[in-house]
């Protein structure tokens, strides 16, 4: 009995010397004086898990990252918290959680519209004015009368031709009973002036003859028509001799011409003589 008494003391103070080795590898003085006073008592009172983690260190990482650029995506670190519970010691550790926003476009693409130019009003061309030139119309000579017809023997002008020294009226009609009173106009052809062909007949070996010397008459010779319209002076510009029948000698034509005719020869009425002439500008 006397003996385990003495080993009592030696026991404890091996207790303690441990206790206090073990309090050495703490954290800190605080948690190695907690630890001796729960070995001492003989009886320890259980301590809660709660009251431990109360009175122990508590340890907090936190790690926050800022990114600044306007257009890049800000992180956002939120602390978690990770909790570790020991009879002796608690140990808190605190886990950085990174949460990543994107935020939305800022620019939006343009949106280009093009609008189609309105259509050009309908061209309207303006009629064409075109102008024809009309010729005037032609006289048209009356078919030639019986020889003895009546005429009105109506005095329409006057004629001259100085190189064979003629001045004479001028009648209209070519019958036989007007030719026998002096040179005829033929019905129906251009006057004096007109454009178109004026053609007068004469006599040249009964009545007054006078275009008795007509054959005498070279291009260039002047015939001179005298009318309530002026005086007209045409030049000779031909000569021929026909056959009676040719009736184109009497034609019309587009410029002022004129044409004298009678028998021939002098005292014959087998043939005609036909001088031609052209009105001077």
């Amino acid at each position: 009995m006397t003996a385990m008494r003495r080993r009592a003391p030696l026991l404890l103070g091996s207790i303690l010397i441990a206790a206090v080795s073990l309090g050495a590898c703490g954290d800190d003085d605080e948690a190695a004086e907690t630890t001796t006073a729960a070995v001492t008592t003989a009886r320890p009172t259980p301590t809660s898990a709660a009251a431990v983690a109360t009175d122990a260190p508590t340890t907090t990482r936190a790690t926050a990252t800022t990114s600044a650029p306007a257009s890049a995506p800000t992180t956002t670190a939120a602390p978690a918290t990770t909790t570790t519970v020991d009879v002796a010691t608690t140990t808190t550790t605190t886990t950085t959680t990174t949460t990543t926003t994107t935020l939305p476009p800022t620019t939006i693409a343009e949106t280009t519209t093009t609008t189609a130019p309105p259509p050009a009003p309908p061209t309207t061309a303006a009629p064409a004015i075109v102008t024809v030139a009309t010729a005037p119309a032609l006289p048209q000579p009356v078919t030639p009368p019986p020889p003895r017809a009546n005429e009105q023997h109506l005095q329409v002008g006057t004629i001259e031709i100085p190189r064979i020294g003629i001045n004479k009226p001028m009648l209209e009609g070519i019958s036989l009973n007007t030719l026998d009173k002096g040179p005829g106009h033929w019905p129906g052809t251009a006057m004096p002036g007109q454009p178109g062909n004026v053609v007068v007949a004469g006599h040249r070996t009964s009545k007054d003859r006078p275009f008795r010397h007509i054959d005498q008459l070279v291009p260039g010779d002047e015939v001179i028509f005298n009318t309530a319209d002026g005086r007209f002076v045409y030049t000779v510009t031909d000569t021929q001799i026909v056959l009676p029948d040719a009736m184109w000698i009497v034609g019309q034509t587009p410029e002022s011409t004129a044409t004298l005719f009678a028998c021939h020869p002098v005292g014959s009425t087998r043939q005609r003589i036909v001088v031609f002439l052209q009105l001077q500008a």
